[in-house]
């Protein structure tokens, strides 16, 4: 199945797009919200690095889901 693989590739692109802008929007934030309160900023900072790796790991389960749909045909 020579369309497994493309669906694959197109999937995984997808997740990893929205992983990034995920993680950017987050950043974005957290800057935005130090910006605003500079004594907070390690509360954020922590918040901030809490839900990127939540994202991360979403992102990578994604990919690995890909990757197995991929296998599997």
């Amino acid at each position: 199945m020579e369309l497994a693989w493309l669906g694959a590739g197109i999937g995984a692109g997808l997740v990893l797009i929205g992983a990034g802008l995920g993680i950017g929007k987050l950043a974005a934030s957290a800057m935005e919200a130090t910006g605003r309160q500079p004594e907070a900023s390690g509360v954020i900072r922590t918040s901030m690095i809490i839900a990127a790796a939540l994202i991360e790991g979403l992102g990578f389960f994604g990919l690995v889901i890909c990757i197995l749909l991929a296998i599997k045909s």
